[in-house]
C-alpha cells in the first residue's frame, strides 16, 4: 500500500513547516497559521474553506509536533474541526467554524480516559439540554470557542453537545501539565445547552466513537512530529559533539540507541500515517489507529534516550529537547497511556 503524498499534501506540509519556521510564539505562529489557511484545511469549501480531510489536517499537526509549536492546533483541528465537518449538520458547521477560533473536547472522566460511555449526564427541559459531569484533561478549555462533549442522554443513548465553557454552571479550572500546555478540568453543573447543540443530532454513540477516532488520528499525527524533531535535534547533537577527540556518533553504544529512536520514528510515522488515511477515505481504521495510539503511547522511552544522548544540555531550558519528551509525556497520557492501548490491542486481537 502506497502512503506517500500527493503533490497538494506536499505543498500542505511544507507550507506548514515555513509557516512555523520562525519561532515559538505563540499568538503570531497561530495567526500566521490562519492567514496561510492551515486551520481551514477541513472546512468545507462554501463556508470558505479546502474542503481537504484526516491527511492534511495530520501534515499540519505533524509539523507542530516536529516544532513543538506551543499552540492549540491539535485541539482545534483534531478536537474540533474534524469531528463537527464529519458529524455535524450544515447549520452547526456555519455557527462553530468560526475562522481563528479555538475548539476543543472533553474526551476523559476520572479515571477513565476515552471512555465510550460517559457518566456526564444531559436531561431534557423546556429549552434544550441540562448537562451535568465533571471532565478532566481537556486542553485549552479556556480560550475555546466550544467544547465538544460527551454526555449520557436520556434513555441508553449518547451524543456530543456542543457547549459554550463561558456558560453559567461551567467551571473551568486550570490543571498542570509536562509540557506548560494550557489543560483544564472541566466541572458542569446543570449547564443549559440548545437542543440544536446536540452534533449531528445523534444519540446512537457514533459521534463519540467517531470524535475518540479523530482525537487518536490527530494525537498520533503530533506525536510523529514531536519524536522526529527530537530525532533530529539528536542526530545533529552526536554528530557534532565529541568527546576523546571523536563525534558522540561514532562510538557504538551511541550508534545503537540513536538507530533505535530511528525505528521507533519511522514506526510511529508509518502508523499514523496509515491511521489518517484510512480514517479520511472512510474504511474501517479503528485498527490502525489502535496500533498508532500503542505507539505514541510507547513514545516517551524513545524520547528519554534522545534526552539521554544529550547529557547536561538534555535538561536545559534554553534547548529545545526537553519540550520533546514533556510533549510525548502529554500525548501518552491523552490517549490513556500505555497501559490502556495494550489492554485495547488484546481487546482487539480477542474479538
Amino acid at each position: 500500500m502506497d502512503f506517500s503524498l500527493d503533490e497538494s499534501q506536499r505543498e500542505v506540509a511544507d507550507l506548514a513547516r515555513e509557516v512555523l519556521a520562525p519561532g515559538p510564539d505563540p499568538q503570531a505562529l497561530w495567526k500566521s497559521l490562519g492567514q496561510a489557511g492551515l486551520l481551514t484545511l477541513a472546512v468545507p469549501e462554501e463556508l470558505g474553506g479546502a474542503g481537504l480531510g484526516v491527511v492534511e489536517c495530520g501534515l499540519v499537526l505533524t509539523e507542530v509536533g516536529r516544532r513543538t509549536a506551543p499552540v492549540p492546533a491539535l485541539a482545534t483541528l483534531a478536537l474540533g474541526v474534524l469531528p463537527v465537518v464529519r458529524c455535524g449538520t450544515a447549520e452547526q458547521q456555519r455557527v462553530v467554524l468560526e475562522e481563528g477560533a479555538v475548539l476543543t473536547a472533553a474526551l476523559h472522566e476520572p479515571s477513565t480516559p476515552l471512555t465510550l460511555q460517559p457518566r456526564t449526564s444531559a436531561e431534557h427541559d423546556g429549552a434544550g439540554w441540562v448537562v451535568t459531569g465533571t471532565k478532566i484533561g481537556v486542553p485549552y478549555a479556556a480560550s475555546a470557542h466550544r467544547v465538544l462533549v460527551p454526555v449520557a442522554l436520556p434513555g441508553t443513548g449518547t451524543g456530543v453537545l456542543l457547549v459554550d465553557p463561558q456558560a453559567p454552571g461551567c467551571a473551568v479550572v486550570p490543571a498542570p501539565t509536562s509540557s506548560g500546555l494550557p489543560e483544564h478540568t472541566l466541572v458542569l453543573d446543570r449547564v443549559s445547552v440548545p437542543f440544536d447543540a446536540l452534533l449531528g443530532a445523534d444519540t446512537t454513540g457514533h459521534t463519540v466513537a467517531e470524535l475518540h477516532r479523530c482525537a487518536l488520528a490527530g494525537a498520533s499525527a503530533v506525536g510523529a512530529g514531536v519524536l522526529t524533531g527530537a530525532l533530529e535535534l539528536t542526530s545533529t547533537h552526536i554528530a557534532t559533539r565529541e568527546q576523546f577527540g571523536r563525534p558522540l556518533a561514532t562510538f557504538q553504544a551511541v550508534a545503537q540507541q540513536i538507530a533505535d529512536v530511528y525505528v521507533a520514528a519511522r514506526i510511529l510515522q508509518l502508523a499514523a500515517r496509515a491511521a489518517a488515511w484510512r480514517l479520511g477515505a472512510g474504511r474501517a481504521a479503528d485498527a490502525d489507529l489502535d496500533v498508532a495510539a500503542y505507539w505514541l503511547a510507547e513514545a516517551p522511552a524513545a524520547l528519554q534516550t534522545c534526552q539521554h544522548l544529550h547529557g547536561g544540555l538534555g535538561v536545559d531550558i534554553t534547548y529545545p529537547v526537553h519540550r520533546h519528551y514533556a510533549w510525548g509525556k502529554d500525548l501518552a497520557r491523552f490517549v490513556g497511556g500505555l497501559d490502556l492501548r495494550v489492554e485495547r490491542l488484546g481487546e482487539r486481537a480477542a474479538s
